[in-house]
């Protein structure tokens, strides 16, 4: 049987964000067509590892009684571990702890990983973690077998860190939205198709500040739900909230995915400010439900959307875009199409799964020489 082991995430069912949301739908795409997966799952606290099945797909959980970064750096360590007792193919998500593929590699153990963004250069990790996540990058690059990049730009990016023939590009995926119920949405005080949703963590590199401080410039008529942890002792949090005019939103964070769904596909339109990374799990999202974007110009939300957004660059071109989106149905009409194209074409799981297969399948025989 066809075996892989899935390492660098919190387990399923997803339950943290998108790399867990990928692990799922990879691990269950691989189990419909006949594969064994073996899933590692983080537990808290201390106790023996436990093994059980869910959906399919086995799970091993291994339990750490530290919090943070050393928690996971601990069950990083002990599921490398664990998976060095046997020989299957490793698919890892993510090098937040790349130096410990050095035991993979040196059991002969063949190992994709899935590399994310660059990371080590997001400022909010301050200079010391930053020093962290570029070695570890380093590390994985040098030890993986074929390192998996989410967008072209990324591909590029890990071409000056390892050869290109052992680098792949392969996007994340979204679940399509289909007419889900309007009653979370009413919940909220909200009226279908009367309001823009902006989505992602409240840290400067995602704009958050420049979009609310644009929105508000005007009476819209129109409210924009803003989803995320705004902390009062943070400050920047408190300066987005003291830019906001009264038709702004500030719901909390929901994860209920069901919620979230019903207040993507009810929305006029979606606003997108991260300005780094490749292709963000968020915004394929928005795309799967729907929504016209208004997106940050750079080349990683380009290639993602392409024609489905307008793109912006500062806080009067966000201004200019959100008038346009507003008060133009049949532009909204136009880019709700593309954007619906675009994500059939390239981000639905189907394709995104049967992609990782394809490459597992390679060094699936690779190692079986």
């Amino acid at each position: 049987m066809k075996t892989v082991r899935i390492l660098g995430t919190h387990g399923v069912p997803a339950s943290y964000g998108g790399f867990e949301t990928a692990a799922e739908n990879v691990a269950l795409y691989l189990v419909s067509k006949g594969w064994r997966v073996i899933v590692y799952c983080q537990g808290k606290g201390r106790g023996p590892i436990v093994e059980d099945v869910w959906r399919g797909i086995e799970r091993v959980t291994i339990s750490v009684d530290l919090e943070g970064w050393r928690g996971t750096s601990r069950f990083d360590w002990l599921c490398i571990a664990h998976a060095c007792q046997f020989k299957d193919l490793c698919l890892t998500f993510g090098y937040n702890t790349g130096i410990y593929n050095f035991r993979l590699r040196l059991g002969g153990i063949k190992n994709i990983i899935n590399m994310d963004g660059i990371e080590w250069s997001r400022k909010r990790w301050g200079f010391v973690k930053q020093a962290i996540l570029y070695v570890n990058e380093r590390f994985a690059a040098l030890f993986g077998d074929n390192l998996i990049a989410d967008h072209p730009e990324i591909q590029k990016y890990l071409c000056t860190r390892a050869p290109s023939r052992k680098i792949t590009t392969i996007t994340y995926g979204a679940d399509p939205v289909v007419a889900p119920l309007t009653s979370p949405v009413l919940s909220m005080g909200l009226e279908p198709n009367s309001y823009l949703t902006l989505i992602a963590r409240p840290i400067p590199e995602n704009s958050i500040y420049e979009l609310v401080r644009a929105f508000s410039r005007r009476r819209r008529g129109y409210k924009l739900v803003v989803l995320g942890n705004f902390d009062e002792n943070d400050l920047y949090h408190r300066s987005i909230r003291s830019v906001a005019s009264s038709e702004v939103v500030f719901p909390g964070a929901i994860y209920e995915t069901t919620v979230v769904k019903s207040l993507r596909y009810h929305c006029v339109g979606y606003l997108h400010g991260h300005t780094v990374g490749g292709t963000n799990p968020s915004l394929v999202e928005a795309m799967a439900a729907g929504n016209p974007v208004i997106a940050h110009a750079n080349p990683y939300n380009k290639w993602v959307v392409q024609d489905g957004a307008l793109y912006f660059t500062d806080e009067d071109s966000i201004d200019d875009c959100i008038t346009r989106l507003l008060t133009d149905e049949g532009l909204r009409t136009k880019l709700r199409s593309r954007c619906l194209a675009r994500y059939s074409e390239e981000f639905t799981w189907e394709r995104v799964a049967g992609q990782y297969e394809q490459l597992l399948c390679r060094y699936l025989r690779k190692s079986s020489v």
